[in-house]
């Protein structure tokens, strides 16, 4: 058994409601048009049938439903969203672990209340936001409240990263160029979100609050040493207090996220991430349908991955499956 932590998905009815959306970003359009293991489960069952012992956890796909209404409408599509992937699970235990909810992050009263629906009704296993939330910064205040919940309910918050497109790297140019915004502008965004997480107090805060990054943690593992310099140096030269309100180093509040192991194989990167984050930190997720397979390819190279890593067997199985099962409290 090996448990995708971060499969995504868009439900087959909630794709006709999006389809009826005359907005919608450039990402969702994409994907509606080129990837239908997304919402063809024919199609991908006939991909997961290649990996018989892969079981994935399903996230809502290419969308926030912010950008798709005003609050009203947002919170609704939020509902229609949730009720359909409570029902995937339950039709098809075979396939899918569990179930990621989704929220309008524009009525927050509203987004509670959504919560306590998904959890105790629905039986969904966390919380996907996708970062910047509507263009604000993870930190802030106003989604404290969010914050608060998920640490009563003591289940994750997936993160996942938006780039965009229409903004240049560099000035006097129209839009960010290569596909940078996407390559970079991803893991970059997850990093800066993470830094305004563990400055801003948050984890400190809500010590029980469990952040999921996509793609192992983004650029946190390779730069750890350079984490813990740059604060030592900043505050012994230029006095800066970095460390108001922490009660540790800044680099410890770094390790308390769950990462993924989304990054397409590259074991010595995923040894980088276990060096740093330890064994109990990581999680097998593939980033389904997302690579030139749509779908398979990145789960064999995953896996393959993990399993070159010079670990133990049972940090390994952690990663596979003990540390999904141990985080959403399932018992497949």
């Amino acid at each position: 058994m090996k448990i995708d932590i971060f499969a995504h998905v868009i439900p087959p009815r909630f794709k006709e409601v999006l389809y009826g959306n005359s907005k919608g970003s450039f990402a969702l359009k994409t994907h509606l048009g080129n990837y239908p293991t997304l919402y063809d489960l024919d199609h991908r069952f006939r991909v997961m049938d290649k990996h018989p012992d892969v079981i994935q956890v399903v996230t809502l796909s290419g969308v926030s439903v912010d950008e798709l209404g005003d609050p009203k409408e947002a919170v609704g599509l939020a509902q229609k969203a949730n009720d359909e992937m409570a029902e995937l699970v339950r039709m098809y235990p075979d396939r899918f672990a569990a179930g990621a909810a989704t929220i309008s992050m524009k009525n927050i009263d509203a987004a509670l209340k959504e919560l306590d629906r998904a959890f105790d009704e629905l039986n969904l296993k966390g919380l996907q936001l996708r970062i910047p939330i509507n263009g604000k910064p993870v930190d802030s205040p106003e989604f404290l409240p969010i914050y608060e919940k998920m640490s009563q309910f003591n289940l994750p918050i997936w993160w996942h990263p938006e780039g965009r497109k229409e903004v240049p790297n560099y000035d006097g140019e129209r839009e960010s160029k290569y596909w940078i915004w996407h390559l970079w502008g991803l893991p970059f965004e997850t990093t800066v979100s993470m830094t305004r997480l563990v400055f801003s107090g948050i984890l400190e805060k809500f010590p029980g609050l469990k952040i999921i990054t996509h793609h192992c943690g983004a650029m946190v593992p390779f730069f750890a040493e350079r984490i813990r310099n740059h604060y030592n140096f900043l505050e012994m030269r230029n006095k800066m207090d970095f460390h108001r309100g922490l009660r540790e180093h800044p680099v410890e509040y770094f390790r308390r996220f769950y990462n993924d192991t989304a990054i397409l194989g590259n074991p010595p990167a995923l040894m980088c991430a276990y060096q740093f984050f330890g064994a109990d930190r990581l999680l097998f997720g593939t980033d389904v349908p997302f690579d030139p397979t749509l779908g398979d390819h990145g789960t064999e190279r995953t896996v393959d991955a993990i399993n070159q890593m010079d670990i133990p067997e049972s940090d390994k199985r952690k990663i596979f499956v003990e540390n999904a099962r141990k985080l959403l409290r399932i018992a497949v």
